[in-house]
């Protein structure tokens, strides 16, 4: 026994994850004392012993206000940050403006120069998103996705909600409120076609209705590039009265846009249902403008980003691939009870 506890910390773990040089006759030695004591290694102390930190970095939309969505998964990351810095964890934060993929491109040039050891990514821009994860791939540089997912992008992992099975869940709500009538879908965002997790609601959304025997509403979508022009209103109430719109999807968190325009034309028989717990979005919700909110807890997000990967490049853990995280539902009477607006 007194043999075995001379042997360090780090020996043990040069010889597990074949680091550095280790005699032949210590390296048996060691097989052999870890085999019958079954040791099981302290991931702290390989760590530590390893003095190796690692420099993560973050691409997340700029959120509007401090109180916008894209400002809770960064909140997220800053708390697993807080809890790895025995570890020499760091972060770097990146942003980029969402209505502009020329921005977008800027960023992840920035975070190419950095040379991280890990990337977490929002790919708002499928397109642009897809050239920057070939620069990473290039560089040999992890990534994960959160809240939307580009499939078969060789990504470590995606932290986030099941954007196809959300608009799904959506879709069953609003068919049980709405009895007569039409249905609108509204995507507040630019370059549709660019949203992979708006395009995913959206096809779920439709796939509900699709798949329901004997339904008898038609659904109309429409986009909303820039509610800094206030024709978007002239055109959603022209849907609205010219469809026979009795219930109303937002595929995003700015649902309280159509929330306030409905109060505004004094249409509040109107269903409607929207995403995350936005101060505004919360409003509406307690006065009867929205229906419905599906909530995606964003803040766990981030945390849980980071923590992917931590455990995948500094642990060398094997993770899973996805974490799916829960399609919440949340209405008037149970908003007090979620800790996340409190």
């Amino acid at each position: 026994m007194a043999e075995r506890a001379k042997v360090s910390i780090g020996t043990v773990d040069r010889v597990l994850h074949n680091r550095g040089e280790v005699a032949p006759a210590t390296r048996k030695k060691i097989l052999q004392i870890i085999e019958e004591l079954d040791y099981q290694p302290n991931i702290l102390a390989s760590t530590l012993a390893s003095k190796k930190s690692a420099v993560f970095a973050t691409l997340f939309p700029e959120p509007p206000s401090k109180e916008g969505y894209w400002s809770k998964p960064l909140k997220g990351v800053k708390k697993r940050i807080s809890e790895l810095g025995q570890y020499g964890v760091q972060i770097q934060s990146f942003t980029f403006d969402q209505t502009d993929s020329k921005n977008f491109v800027h960023e992840t040039e920035r975070i190419v120069e950095l040379h991280p050891d890990g990337v977490v990514l929002a790919p708002f821009f499928k397109k642009e998103s897809l050239e920057f994860i070939k620069k990473l791939k290039k560089l040999e540089i992890p990534f994960v996705f959160i809240d939307s997912e580009i499939k078969d992008a060789g990504h470590l992992g995606y932290i986030g909600q099941d954007s196809y099975q959300s608009g799904m869940v959506s879709g069953k709500l609003l068919d049980l409120l709405v009895q007569e009538g039409n249905i609108l879908v509204v995507h507040f965002a630019k370059e549709m076609d660019n949203q992979n997790h708006l395009v995913q609601r959206e096809k779920g959304f439709y796939d509900w209705y699709k798949k329901k025997e004997g339904n008898i509403h038609e659904i109309f979508t429409t986009d909303v590039p820039d509610t800094n022009d206030a024709k978007w209103m002239m055109k959603i109430e022209s849907k609205i009265r010219e469809k026979n719109i009795r219930g109303i999807f937002v595929t995003n968190s700015k649902v309280f846009h159509i929330g306030q325009l409905l109060e505004k034309l004094n249409l509040k028989h109107i269903k409607v249902i929207g995403h995350d717990l936005l101060k505004e979005n919360v409003e509406c919700l307690k006065n009867d403008l929205v229906q419905f909110l599906i909530c995606q807890r964003p803040e766990e997000q981030g945390y849980n980003s980071v923590n992917k990967l931590f455990r995948s490049v500094v642990q060398k853990r094997e993770i899973a691939k996805r974490n799916y995280t829960s399609i919440d539902i949340v209405t008037k009477e149970n908003i007090d009870y979620y800790k996340e607006f409190k």
